[in-house]
């Protein structure tokens, strides 16, 4: 197998190549990033520094060859709304110019395209699931469920063998990045660390989780189901685990006492409220489950994956 991840340097597409490199099938992987990062001595990898937005250097980087594709660059939640013109760049043009450089290829690469929670919004139901509709209230959800559309379709005429995952929030981020769903990394990193932290929305505030570890199970996974299972329906809702904002500062206190609770400062950003208000509160994947993909066992399984990871390196 020849591998492509765009936004391979990231903190799902590094974590998705480290175990890729276990396949004893794996050729060539390429790590296609925004910069080279190193720091992986393999002779199967090659890092490309380049621009998804930018058509000629995708297709450079999509080569003969390619078997499969995980698309993964973005720009994330908060940035595509705070810069619609970059947002729309990477996230819709970005993923047009992958799916045109596996088209010319002539040989249906297998594509997995990383989605979001994000396509939903409006009144939505307590418990979405498989038929909920989709209406994103973010620039950043439009332009995902515009790339699940164009997947859909791009698979329909045969030109690849796609698969859109719609990811929860995923936890625990190593460090600080532009999406609205931060916080929820900060608040369980920082104070297991030994630091205070802010949380920008109330304790009442509910989400859908989960963590990195059993995200790339998925991922990989998804990969491996043969198309016909998924039918002419491309885009998977995935399982997850639903916590509020309270739940999940009771996990850090279970985890490291009522002093790493108590680094936690609630401090209200209606921006960032507002936001969140749009999210699912809970999900239910039932094609998901019935084609082999499980969420986290719960939220203290979610900060123990996430404390045992950083034990490990």
């Amino acid at each position: 197998m020849n591998i492509v991840i765009t936004g391979g340097n990231g903190f799902i597409g590094r974590r998705l190549a480290t175990r890729l490199l276990r396949r004893p099938d794996l050729g060539r992987l390429v790590l296609f990033d925004v910069a080279v990062k190193g720091g992986i001595d393999d002779p199967r990898v090659e890092e490309i520094a380049g621009d998804v937005g930018d058509a000629a250097t995708v297709a450079r980087v999509i080569a003969a060859g390619t078997t499969s594709v995980f698309h993964l660059g973005a720009v994330v939640s908060a940035g595509a709304e705070a810069d619609f013109d970059l947002g729309m760049r990477v996230n819709l043009e970005g993923t047009r110019n992958v799916l045109e450089a596996c088209r010319r290829l002539g040989t249906s690469p297998r594509l997995v395209f990383g989605s979001s929670e994000a396509v939903y919004g409006g009144a939505l139901p307590a418990v979405i699931d498989d038929e909920t509709p989709l209406y994103p209230q973010t620039s950043y959800g439009a332009q995902k469920a515009c790339g699940e559309l164009l997947i859909s379709d791009y698979s329909r005429k045969g030109f690849i063998d796609g698969r859109s995952l719609r990811f929860p929030t995923i936890v625990v981020r190593p460090e600080p990045n532009l999406a609205a769903s931060t916080f929820t990394s900060t608040i369980i990193r920082e104070p297991l660390s030994g630091r205070a932290t802010d949380c920008p929305v109330s304790e009442k505030s509910v989400m859908t989780l989960m963590s990195v570890a059993k995200l790339i199970d998925c991922i990989e996974l998804a990969h491996e189901i043969p198309a016909a299972e998924f039918g002419t329906h491309r885009s998977l809702l995935l399982p997850a685990v639903s916590a509020s904002v309270s739940e999940i500062i009771e996990a850090v206190r279970r985890a490291g006492g009522a002093e790493a609770a108590g680094r936690i400062t609630i401090r209200p950003d209606p921006k960032i409220q507002r936001i969140v208000d749009t999210w699912p509160r809970a999900v239910s994947a039932q094609r998901a489950t019935l084609l082999g993909l499980s969420p986290d066992a719960g939220i203290d399984a979610i900060v123990a994956s996430y404390l045992a990871e950083r034990t490990a390196v």
